[in-house]
């Protein structure tokens, strides 16, 4: 079966919404953050915010304040979690599972952000707005109630 131009659905559905390259930009360089450039992404990501957040469309604005949100939050989180074993090591606490408990925390924490961001890239290339549950920002009244799931 051949692929047919004429075909005015598909015609819709490559229409681009204002913002969606930065917003896909925007999640990429999130979950560029937490996978394979720690810090560096998220230092991009920060550039992008003082630089041109008010210059932004609606739709790029939107997941750039939810990526930011989210990474400061992953951030105090992993710092807190840093905090806590520089304690655990100077307490001079060996017990397995306490560190097994630290461990699988951490990996919980980490695997549930990443699929949030993958969940925020498939939004951003659909060119609609999402909140990361929990730590992202309230959505701008230019997204749209429908796109607050």
């Amino acid at each position: 079966m051949q692929h047919s131009e004429n075909n005015t659905g598909s015609n819709a559905r490559h229409e681009k919404a204002d913002g969606q390259d930065l917003a896909v930009l925007f999640e990429s360089l999130y979950i560029a953050n937490l996978l394979i450039l720690p810090v560096i992404a998220f230092m991009v990501l920060v550039y992008f915010f003082m630089a041109r957040h008010h210059q932004l469309p609606a739709l790029a604005r939107s997941h750039l304040e939810q990526t930011i949100s989210a990474g400061l939050w992953i951030a105090v989180m992993f710092l807190l979690g840093g905090v806590t074993i520089m304690i655990m090591r100077l307490s001079g606490i060996e017990d397995v599972t306490l560190w097994i408990i630290v461990v699988l925390v951490f990996t919980m924490i980490h695997a549930t952000m990443v699929l949030l961001g993958i969940f925020g890239l498939s939004r951003a290339l659909n060119g609609h707005c999402w909140r990361y549950p929990l730590v992202g920002r309230p959505l701008p009244r230019s997204c749209g109630l429908a796109d607050e799931t």
